[in-house]
């Protein structure tokens, strides 16, 4: 499987409540470019999943209006329960994006990639790739593109 982890845009810093939080006009071009970038690539049947902030799910919208709201990705979910809703390393379905939050992004990459219980930076609107590949009977993470909002 492909698991696509890609964290929401940048958004505003106040709001009711941080599930309020919306993103800013330089956050939904932020999300556009990248959204443009990821079209591209992904397969038509590529499966999005959101946290239920409204930064994620308006950054999910610049993808597709085909995406699903899983409350278990909302701010400070832990790196399990992200795994668990893309059913890594197998698949719920061949490709996964997951559009959440730091610090749980980064700390899901680098138990992946860097088998670390780090919490690698991931920038706000940057896009970390990682396939799955079984050898020798292991499954392993690779990393297959790392990309921030600017280089696309």
């Amino acid at each position: 499987m492909d698991l696509i982890l890609w964290r929401h845009a940048e958004a505003e810093d106040f709001a009711a409540s941080d599930l309020a939080r919306a993103l800013t006009t330089r956050g939904r071009k932020q999300a556009q470019s990248v959204a443009k970038w990821l079209r591209t690539r992904l397969p038509d049947d590529a499966l999005v999943l959101a946290s239920p902030a409204v930064r994620t799910i308006q950054t999910a919208e610049t993808l597709s209006d085909q995406y699903r709201v899983v409350r278990e990705l909302a701010p400070n979910a832990r790196p399990e329960d992200v795994l668990e809703a893309a059913g890594w390393p197998k698949g719920i379905a061949q490709t996964v994006v997951i559009v959440g939050h730091q610090p749980t992004l980064g700390h899901v990459a680098a138990r992946l990639i860097g088998r670390s219980d780090a919490s690698w930076p991931v920038k706000k609107a940057g896009v970390w790739w990682i396939g799955s590949r079984e050898r020798d009977g292991d499954d392993h993470a690779v990393l297959r593109a790392a990309i921030s909002p600017d280089l696309v």
